[in-house]
């Protein structure tokens, strides 16, 4: 074996092992390795009982949010906590009326059950 292709076999593998580790890093490890909690629900006006669109859902503990949709629902997944606070915030001005924040306080919550349906009813200003 020549010096040329010893080399040529030594950057060979050099750039196969590359490869395989950018896709350990990029592709191999699930980046969340904590419980989750499906959270879902809707969200309607207390005086018309119509959905609500537009009404921001907020875990508070983490940030993570969603917009409720033209049918009031929604649907996030938040890291498992014994307890946490969902916010309820009109962030759509007018388009749908104006309603009043409301919070949430989620109690006994079990990691990887069966979705957590949460139906809340906010009141208009």
């Amino acid at each position: 074996m020549t010096m040329q292709n010893w080399i040529r076999g030594m950057i060979k593998g050099m750039s196969f092992t590359t490869a395989l580790f950018i896709f350990q890093c990029c592709y191999g490890m699930p980046q969340d390795m904590q419980d989750d909690l499906l959270l879902e629900g809707s969200v309607t006006s207390k005086t018309t009982g119509l959905p609500i669109e537009g009404i921001k859902v907020n875990v508070k503990e983490t940030g993570q949010s969603q917009t409720t949709n033209s049918e009031g629902k929604f649907s996030l997944y938040a890291p498992w906590m014994e307890s946490m606070t969902l916010q309820f915030q009109d962030v759509d001005g007018n388009e749908n009326g104006f309603y009043a924040d409301s919070d949430t306080v989620l109690t006994d919550l079990i990691p990887d059950s069966e979705p957590l349906t949460v139906d809340i009813t906010l009141e208009e200003k």
